[in-house]
């Protein structure tokens, strides 16, 4: 079965980073730091899934 939180959370950080490289924004930005969480949040569910 398809892990739908997961595949949400990268599909946000794909659109996320897309915005990202497309209008040049540095780090320390809103959308720099949400991909950031984003990432934290996949890292704590993977090991999360892996470890139950």
């Amino acid at each position: 079965m398809a892990d739908l939180y997961l595949k949400a959370l990268e599909s946000e950080r794909r659109q996320l980073w897309a915005t990202c490289r497309l209008k040049g924004l540095a780090k320390g930005t809103p959308e720099r730091v949400r991909i950031a969480q984003i990432d934290e949040s996949i890292a704590a569910h993977k090991a999360k899934k892996t470890k139950g």
